[in-house]
């Protein structure tokens, strides 16, 4: 499979709906609410999933394939660059650029919003050896837009 010219589009498919539903699993599973730089990292993400599928749906023209790829691994590594930002954030190193708080999606109430969490782009929620989770998306992204790139550039056999 890595061998094929398909082997990075397909990787860069699975990366970020790994890391976006690692996001959603944090988020709806765990309590984890996201703070605005938290979805700033997903945005990218999302882009990555389109650009990459639109990959895999022109497979047929590499040239175009490669360029889609070629896209998702930027996305990809947007998403990693935004969260050396907001680890940093976390970790002190700098400050924010915002306010950094947000409330829940839905619809907006007197009620809806007194019992809407803040959550501060500033402290971690949950960390883990000392990483928190911008910092584990910053370090899987920018892993994953590597090993993309290098897939790419790659000489690959004509399998599919």
């Amino acid at each position: 499979m890595l061998k094929s010219r398909l082997a990075a589009p397909y990787v860069a498919l699975a990366a970020p709906i790994l890391l976006y539903g690692g996001a959603l699993v944090s988020q709806y599973g765990f309590g984890l609410h996201p703070c605005e730089m938290c979805y700033w990292q997903r945005w990218p993400h999302q882009a990555a999933i389109l650009l990459a599928a639109f990959a895999l749906l022109m497979r047929r023209n590499d040239a175009v394939m490669r360029t889609f790829t070629l896209l998702a691994a930027i996305a990809i590594a947007i998403s990693g660059a935004i969260g050396i930002f907001h680890a940093g954030v976390e970790y002190g190193f700098w400050e924010g650029v915002t306010t950094c708080a947000t409330g829940g999606g839905g619809p907006v109430s007197l009620d809806a919003i007194m019992n809407a969490p803040l959550i501060r782009c500033d402290t971690a929620q949950w960390t883990l050896f000392g990483i928190s989770l911008a910092g584990f998306n910053a370090i899987f992204s920018l892993g994953a837009a590597a090993f993309v790139l290098t897939l790419l550039r790659r000489k690959t056999t004509s399998a599919t």
